[in-house]
């Protein structure tokens, strides 16, 4: 499960402070995929960031009781001088997982040919989305992290495999996703929650969470 309890985050803009979380508390257990519909600039990246680790709350505890996953898209643990199959593999050994197994998983599933073995940071943005897509599905998670839904590329035959992988794995394991359309949200989860000034509310389909998106939108 992943819960938060009485959690805060807030930024300083440099004219007034922009409050993320205000006291939020709430819990994920694992089979119930959560959506979160959130405006866009209310921070989505953020929360999902807290989620993963990624960033600290200012206030309040964040619990991680299974194995979760970094944000889909995210490229920080990725090292740019480095290619597709090193970073592969090395991440594979972080994870204790077999280099070979995520190396060939990757290099299938992304298609990117000989670009494979270059170093990443001479890729197209389509290419790197594809790649950390592709790793993020070749590791073992029991919450997968997704920012905004499938990454953004024009490759289809991409984007029909990841898609199919990624409804398989929603059969054994539980989808947190944040976006701000809730046609996004209906692919991948039933319980729903509305993000807006600081305040998390949960709801238990996405029909309830929708009422609420839409009546301030």
């Amino acid at each position: 499960m992943l819960e938060f309890n009485q959690v805060s985050k807030s930024f300083w803009t440099g004219q007034q402070r922009k409050v993320i979380l205000d006291r939020a508390s709430f819990r994920v257990e694992l089979g119930r995929s959560l959506g979160i519909l959130a405006p866009n600039g209310t921070g989505k990246t953020t929360l999902i960031n807290m989620m993963a680790g990624l960033e600290k709350p200012d206030e309040g505890t964040i619990t991680r009781g299974c194995r979760i996953s970094f944000p889909l898209g995210f490229m920080g643990g990725v090292v740019p001088r480095h290619s597709a199959r090193e970073n592969a593999r090395y991440i594979a050994r972080l994870y204790g997982l077999d280099p070979d197994y995520v190396e060939a998983f990757c290099r299938w599933l992304c298609g990117i040919a000989e670009y494979f073995d270059r170093p990443v940071g001479t890729y197209s943005q389509g290419m790197r989305a594809r790649f950390t897509f592709s790793l993020m599905l070749a590791l073992d998670f029991d919450i997968y992290l997704i920012d905004e839904g499938m990454p953004q590329t024009t490759d289809a035959a991409f984007n029909r495999k990841a898609g199919e992988i990624l409804r398989e794995r929603l059969e054994t394991t539980t989808v947190i996703i944040v976006s701000h359309q809730p046609q996004t949200l209906e692919r991948f989860a039933r319980q729903a929650a509305v993000l807006r000034h600081g305040r998390l509310h949960m709801f238990d389909s996405l029909e309830e969470a929708r009422e609420l998106y839409d009546y301030h939108s």
